[in-house]
């Protein structure tokens, strides 16, 4: 069965406990990062069992369940709903797109959400996040039925984007990486090899004052995880702990312009003429984030076998 792992603050001091039902049953040692923690610490998470709940999970402040130190990779259009909404065929995505988000945007699933005062367009993207288990330093191949070889466990995240950074200057690190822009969490669930196989059937959800905007599927990814471990081995060293957010849904606030506005920007406006009528359309739309509303997100399956808990942030001004 599922282990729902989670990284809390009591009393100012972190640690580590396994969560049974509203109860912590606290891990006996104190790990300083989630590398740690997933090196020396799964054993005993897997063997925890309800009697040793001593601590009230609402006694705890929670902590995001990646540690700061990790990397913080991510998958762009990845999700074929999101593809047609963003204008493009999902049949036609000729390759993985990959990017990174800084570490100190990860902030925990309670935390609120800062919009720079120079942000206009703050929009959200509620993510399936992978929690490496070890380390990949070359190339190797991984298998769909090899998940569990590779990968610790699964946790929520929501990848918070400045749109009008981040499309105008072309810059997805930058658009993406202010603080507070990656909650993530509240639970690192660990799965054991059956269970990976189901990573499909997660059922993903954001909403945004109690309106649902997003409603997916894991399985509508396009380039799934194995394929995508396989594709970072050969590119890039990845470590235990190291975070990998795959790509969200259709719903977001950021839309494609119909056809005949794609055609004018691409053939008659000027690069600033375009940008600024994006934003200026943007500002006319409610959907973008405000100060003040309040995001939900939540993973789990449809019969509640595997459940990744529920964030709830609220965005405010600096």
């Amino acid at each position: 069965m599922a282990v729902q792992v989670v990284h809390y603050a009591l009393d100012g001091t972190p640690a580590w406990g396994v969560v049974h039902g509203r109860r912590i049953a606290p891990l006996s040692r104190s790990f300083a990062s989630t590398a740690d923690l997933v090196g020396a610490g799964l054993d005993e998470a897997w063997a925890s069992v309800p009697a040793q709940a001593t601590l009230a999970l609402d006694a705890v402040t929670l902590l995001s369940p990646v540690t700061s130190d990790r990397q913080f990779i991510c998958q762009g259009i990845n999700y074929a709903s999101h593809v047609r909404e963003s204008g493009m065929d999902p049949d036609k995505i000729p390759f993985n797109t990959l990017f990174t988000k800084a570490p100190s945007s990860l902030a925990s699933s309670q935390a609120e959400v800062v919009r720079p005062a120079h942000v206009r367009l703050l929009d959200y993207e509620v993510e399936l996040g992978l929690v490496m288990r070890r380390a990949m330093t070359g190339p190797v191949t991984v298998e769909p039925h090899a998940l569990h070889e590779w990968l610790a466990g699964v946790t929520i995240v929501n990848d918070i984007s400045a749109r009008d950074v981040q499309l105008p200057q072309v810059q997805f690190y930058k658009g993406k990486s202010y603080r507070t822009f990656g909650p993530t969490g509240p639970f690192l669930l660990l799965l054991s090899p059956a269970e990976w196989r189901r990573w499909p059937d997660l059922h993903m959800r954001l909403q945004v004052n109690g309106q649902p905007r997003q409603d997916a599927y894991c399985g509508d990814m396009i380039f799934q995880p194995h394929k995508t471990l396989t594709e970072l081995s050969a590119l890039h060293d990845v470590q235990a702990g190291d975070l990998i957010a795959t790509g969200t849904p259709a719903g977001c606030a950021a839309r494609a312009p119909g056809k005949f506005a794609m055609w004018m920007m691409r053939r008659v406006l000027s690069d600033s003429t375009k940008w600024r009528l994006f934003i200026q359309k943007g500002l006319s739309n409610p959907a973008y984030l405000q100060p003040g509303d309040v995001i939900t997100a939540s993973i789990r399956t449809d019969d509640g076998a595997l459940d990744l808990g529920e964030q709830r942030n609220k965005v405010v001004a600096p």
